[in-house]
């Protein structure tokens, strides 16, 4: 049977209330008070492995054909996710071992349109460059900004805008909207990533400006950073908007800034493939279908991910210096 729980009852990371020395406290903390909570209710999700709910699209034969001959002859789409993460990008499902979400759901309209089974490889964030060099993935579905260095090994096709948000405790008065306001503080962020590039370039700019430069601590989850949060021993932490949106509605924390993951430019989150292979032609293709038949809009509002809907999928879109 499918089961639909809060948010706030699915991760150890989702709430803050007190003074707690482990990930398993708060979650218990997190269940005791989610009954008796005045705010508003959070966003309900699927964790069941089975995902009923998940929308689905129905082939279409022109993007078929785009499939290179070497990846559609086993009729299976091999895709990677990262899926330690937590609601609603990737995560593990009730049973902890089938990886569920937003990215898996757009991975998955991908594939009906193309005709191709799916097929979910659980990978870190660390392991997904090297994954599809080797072929070990076909393509990766996870979140993955577009930049310039990326540009030069993978071929894009975009499907979300890439937000990433400040995330403090309530009541931390902090507003950060420019490098200026990152000084002296001490950062969470996830190693090689987006939004370390973005911290370490404004740490230049604050430092070059006289500016005492943060202090960046690095994490590899969630539960861990909010314990460091809570504990005081992190000012803030940044990290993809989808879960800062997320954490925000079960927990005691709250969004103090947002910034374009291209900072100071403007750029997307996309299906990565291989650069040359052909994969992305296909990618587009595909993603232009499930734009027209509407199954794209509805797996964005099923993880209340609307606001971060593009128009279009652009292919390698242009990105700044």
């Amino acid at each position: 049977m499918t089961r639909t729980v809060s948010l706030a009852l699915l991760m150890s990371s989702a709430v803050l209330l007190s003074a707690c020395t482990s990930s398993a406290a708060i979650e218990a903390d997190a269940r005791a008070g989610s009954a008796s909570s005045d705010a508003p209710a959070p966003l309900v999700v699927d964790t069941s492995p089975e995902q009923a709910d998940r929308i689905h699209s129905t082939k279409d034969p022109a993007a078929a054909k785009l499939v290179p001959a070497g990846i559609a002859k086993d009729g299976t789409l091999t895709v990677g996710v990262a899926g330690a993460g937590e609601p609603p990008l990737g995560f593990l499902a009730d049973d902890n071992s089938t990886v569920v979400g937003s990215e898996v759901d757009i991975a998955s309209l991908v594939a009906d349109s193309l005709g191709l089974k799916l097929r979910i490889v659980n990978v870190s964030w660390e392991q997904w460059p090297l994954a599809l060099q080797s072929g070990d993935l076909e393509a990766v579905f996870s979140n993955v900004g577009v930049n310039k260095a990326r540009l030069q090994l993978f071929d894009f096709a975009t499907y979300r805008q890439g937000v990433m948000a400040f995330t403090a405790s309530k009541g931390s008065d902090l507003s950060i909207t420019e490098p200026a306001d990152i000084a002296g503080l001490t950062i969470a962020v996830g190693s090689g990533t987006n939004q370390e590039g973005i911290l370490l370039d404004w740490n230049a700019r604050n430092q070059a400006a006289g500016l005492e430069p943060a202090t960046l601590e690095y994490f590899a989850n969630t539960a861990d950073t909010l314990l460091a949060l809570q504990s005081g021993r992190i000012d803030t932490f940044l990290g993809p908007n989808p879960t800062a949106v997320y954490q925000q509605s079960v927990g005691d924390i709250e969004i103090v800034g947002t910034v374009n993951a291209g900072w100071p430019d403007t750029t997307y989150v996309a299906a990565t493939s291989l650069k040359g292979n052909g994969l992305v032609d296909a990618f587009e293709a595909a993603l232009r279908h499930v734009f027209d038949d509407g199954t794209y809009a509805q797996t964005l509002e099923r993880w209340g991910l609307s606001d971060e809907a593009v128009d279009e999928p652009v292919v390698n879109p242009a990105v700044g210096s």
